[in-house]
């Protein structure tokens, strides 16, 4: 049965930054919470002094900010050592716990949980019931001293004090359980619900790691992935919502989605299908206005505007992106193109040998009689009606009276001196129709020479 009061948390520590996994888990928690009307609480577990750095706490609160990802309330372990030291005092004064001389290590005692040696079940929402002998689990550690307390104990009772009702998190701490229940009914504290849920794995389904490429969160932001195309595709992973639907915002998912149907094997991250998730993102819920800024800033900022220092206009550098913009699938694209020369025939003339003008065993002669007839049907048409399609009525039927390939061909590595670029309709409809017509006119004077 449902709980009254879901509230659900995500409790990183800030020994490293977010990756994919953690971000994943926080995400889980967050649809559970909303899908239920309850909270999402974020908790920074940062007992471990030594390797806790507040740069890498805000790198955890940027990226969960930037995925939209906003906590209810939060919390700081190191804020709360009075509420950790009341715990240890009630274990130690209970004969639950004891003070341990120890030998080996730095310190000569440490507290550690008197283990009652019992069998351990719970009811895990995704794996099922799952039983434990801690027995095999000795009498552990769970504070270096009453002013000390390590993860099991703080999280017990954080959980506790934050009435948290669903602990939500990755299947590698399933072990932690037994020790984190053992504790909890030392203090007469309720048990929570439990749903540990499988990892992201690798494509050679080992666990998801630097060695395979993760990337941090803010790393995809960088290279331009939109948040909520980030938080779909996570959504994915080891969720299915019973339907062939793919693509969703936060507010789908969270009326989509359920703990039950979570799946129990690992799914393998696909940054190909996260790229293709942003694209059907970019391309359906992305305002046009917002994509050409992205495109805009990242041209102007470019090194090779920079150095050339092209002169154009607001209106001529849109109709290039309205060109260009199905060709990406997440803005960083936008620098690859710039880096390989993709723009550079909207600004500049191209340079070519005469023979790339040619289509296959075509002669100088009858591609220069095509490209002359060209001039004159593009001359034909007016200022005010040039345009994709009237320049491709104009030259249809001549091209497809004496061959797509001897006509378009010529026509489309004049303007772009380039293999592959967009069709010439397209091409001479940007560079508009005094430029289209100088740049055939000077194909027709390469041929000629």
């Amino acid at each position: 049965m449902m709980k009254k009061n879901v509230k659900t948390r995500f409790a990183p520590s800030p020994t490293g930054v977010l990756h994919i996994g953690g971000a994943r888990t926080a995400l889980f928690n967050y649809l559970f919470a909303k899908k239920h009307e309850g909270e999402f609480i974020l908790r920074i577990e940062d007992t471990d002094r030594e390797r806790s750095k507040p740069e890498l706490e805000s790198d955890i609160l940027d990226s969960l900010s930037w995925l939209s990802l906003n906590w209810d309330s939060f919390h700081r372990q190191s804020d709360r050592t009075e509420v950790y030291q009341k715990a240890i005092g009630k274990l130690l004064e209970n004969k639950k716990a004891y003070l341990s001389k120890e030998e080996a290590g730095d310190r000569e005692q440490v507290i550690r949980f008197k283990n009652p040696n019992k069998v351990i079940k719970f009811d895990d929402i995704v794996r099922g019931e799952i039983s434990f002998d801690t027995s095999e689990l000795g009498d552990f550690v769970i504070a270096k001293s009453e002013k000390e307390p390590l993860y099991h104990l703080t999280v017990v009772v954080d959980d506790h004090k934050m009435e948290i009702s669903h602990v939500i998190r990755a299947e590698d701490h399933i072990s932690n359980t037994p020790r984190q229940i053992l504790i909890l009914e030392a203090l007469d504290y309720t048990r929570p619900e439990y749903a540990h849920i499988p990892l992201i794995l690798a494509p050679d389904r080992s666990k998801l790691s630097k060695r395979h490429g993760a990337a941090s969160v803010l790393e995809y932001k960088e290279k331009g992935f939109l948040p909520e195309a980030v938080v779909n595709y996570l959504a994915l992973l080891s969720w299915n919502p019973g339907t062939e639907r793919e693509i969703f915002r936060i507010n789908e998912l969270i009326d989509a989605f359920s703990l039950e149907s979570v799946q129990k094997g690992g799914s393998i991250f696909d940054e190909d299908k996260l790229r293709w998730i942003n694209k059907n993102h970019l391309m359906k819920f992305t305002p046009g206005e917002e994509q050409y800024e992205e495109f805009k800033k990242r041209f102007l900022g470019s090194k090779k505007f920079e150095k050339k220092q092209w002169s154009f206009s607001d209106e001529y550098l849109r109709s290039i992106w309205t060109v260009f913009k199905e060709r990406i699938s997440v803005y960083e694209e936008i620098d690859h193109l710039i880096d390989e020369h993709e723009f550079d025939f909207f600004f500049e003339k191209p340079q070519y040998e005469a023979e790339r003008l040619l289509w296959k065993e075509q002669n100088k002669a009858d591609a220069s009689e095509n490209l002359r007839e060209l001039i004159d049907r593009l001359s034909d048409i007016s200022d005010e009606s040039y345009e994709h399609d009237t320049i491709k009525e104009a030259l249809w039927d001549y091209a497809s009276e004496k061959g797509r390939g001897e006509v378009l061909w010529p026509m489309r590595y004049a303007l772009s001196g380039k293999e592959r670029s967009p069709d010439p309709f397209t091409l001479a409809s940007v560079l508009g129709k005094e430029e289209t017509i100088e740049r055939l006119r000077s194909a027709v004077d390469v041929l000629k020479k």
